[in-house]
């Protein structure tokens, strides 16, 4: 399948693995919430991105919500953080530096693919 493929999507389903294996231990009251939506969050990461590398015709709109999407993840994530919700540093870390590694990696996609439709148009 294509996850093989791609690093970017091998990223984000780690991503999407360790958010479920982390919001499990939260807090009851901030498992239903903003576990949740942290969960949820992850998931939209990772169908976008698995649609901006189905779809190429549209992969530049994809990737501006991918880019969106993971800014308002470490909004979230950072929120977790000051409510403590994780059992220890090391938790919050690991998923901000798989946010952030999602994050250079969809900004690099979108700017090698700017650079290219220049050179597309030229040609065509």
């Amino acid at each position: 399948m294509y996850q093989k493929t791609s690093p970017i999507l091998r990223d984000a389903n780690r991503l999407l693995v360790e958010m479920e294996q982390v919001v499990r231990h939260f807090p009851r009251y901030h498992k239903y919430t903003l576990g949740s939506e942290l969960r949820s969050q992850v998931f939209k990461i990772n169908q976008l991105i698995a649609r901006a590398w189905q779809y190429k015709q549209q992969t530049n709109y994809y990737l501006k919500r991918i880019i969106r999407s993971i800014d308002d993840l470490k909004i979230q994530l950072q929120l977790a953080k000051e409510l403590q919700v994780f059992r220890n540093f090391a938790e919050f870390q690991r998923l901000a530096e798989l946010t952030i590694s999602l994050g250079k990696q969809s900004g690099g996609w979108l700017r090698r693919l700017a650079k290219r439709q220049p050179e597309a148009e030229q040609g065509g």
